[in-house]
């Protein structure tokens, strides 16, 4: 399938980026967003629910594993599987009630769990170009969408 790659140049250009993004999803679209630690999937996510109307602030949800937070027209459920190792723990997260269902689900950490998931999903790719900042500088990062689907294809075409 189909792939896009952007450059944001700092924090607030990923955050635009995924303000775009989230203005185009629509119940039952998945995204699963795969970087380092620091990478930026985040502040993709503050982008993404903000795009979607969310008010509330967002942070990754580590700890909890799922947060779901209420947007202009859906929810958002916005899921950190980085402690999770093993597909048979995904049963307990409540991952599979929102896969496809009324809102939108952001999993971060989710790669390892991709045939658990299933190919109607867009994968994120968020990579830091460390390479391109000076030392003590905030890097810029590339961000690339890749589609396993018509949906995600169609995404990938509206932005």
């Amino acid at each position: 399938m189909g792939e896009k790659s952007f450059r944001t140049d700092s924090r607030e250009e990923t955050i635009a980026l995924g303000e775009r993004l989230g203005r185009a999803l629509a119940a039952g679209d998945v995204l699963v967003l795969t970087g380092d630690l620091g990478a930026g999937k985040t502040q993709l996510t503050k982008g993404i629910a903000a795009g979607m109307g969310v008010t509330d602030d967002v942070t990754s949800p580590t700890f909890t594993i799922e947060m779901v937070y209420e947007g202009a027209e859906m929810p958002l459920c916005h899921f950190d599987l980085y402690r999770l190792d093993d597909p048979d723990q995904l049963e307990d997260t409540g991952i599979f009630d929102v896969l496809g269902a009324d809102g939108v689900c952001v999993i971060e950490w989710g790669e390892q769990f991709a045939d658990q998931i299933g190919d109607a999903r867009l994968d994120v790719f968020v990579t830091r170009l460390d390479s391109e900042a000076a030392p003590g500088e905030e890097p810029p990062r590339e961000v690339r969408l890749v589609a396993h689907d018509a949906r995600g294809e169609a995404l990938l075409a509206s932005l």
